[in-house]
Parts: structure tokens; C-alpha cells; sequence
């Protein structure tokens, strides 16, 4: 059974959500994504991922 890391780097999260990595520097620096800092890494959760993803949805939701 594969195992998922438990942190993602930004290049990966990046091609896991389809968005350049200066477009989730972005959503980081606006507070839409929460990343965990080790050192100078920047890393986030598949968690965090998911959850900025069903927010998305969620609000498309709303507009329509």
C-alpha cells in the first residue's frame, strides 16, 4: 500500500491543485492556505490542501 508524505512541497502542491507555485505563495500570503514552516521549508498538508479545495467549492456553490 503506498504511502502519501505527510508534507507537500510547494512545487508539488502547486501540481497537485493545477495553480503555479507563485499562485499559492499567493494564496498563502492572503491566508488561504496554512502552511507549516521547518526551518526556512515551507510545507502544507494534504488536509490543508483539501480543505482549501472543498472552500473553493463552497463558494462557487454560494454564487450560484
Amino acid at each position: 500500500e503506498g504511502h502519501q508524505p505527510l508534507l507537500i512541497n510547494i512545487a508539488t502542491a502547486a501540481e497537485l491543485l493545477a495553480l503555479s507555485r507563485s499562485m499559492i505563495y499567493e494564496l498563502i500570503w492572503q491566508g488561504e492556505l496554512q502552511p507549516i514552516h521547518i526551518g526556512r521549508s515551507v510545507r502544507l498538508t494534504h488536509d490543508e490542501l483539501q480543505s482549501f479545495v472543498a472552500r473553493q467549492v463552497a463558494q462557487a456553490d454560494q454564487q450560484t
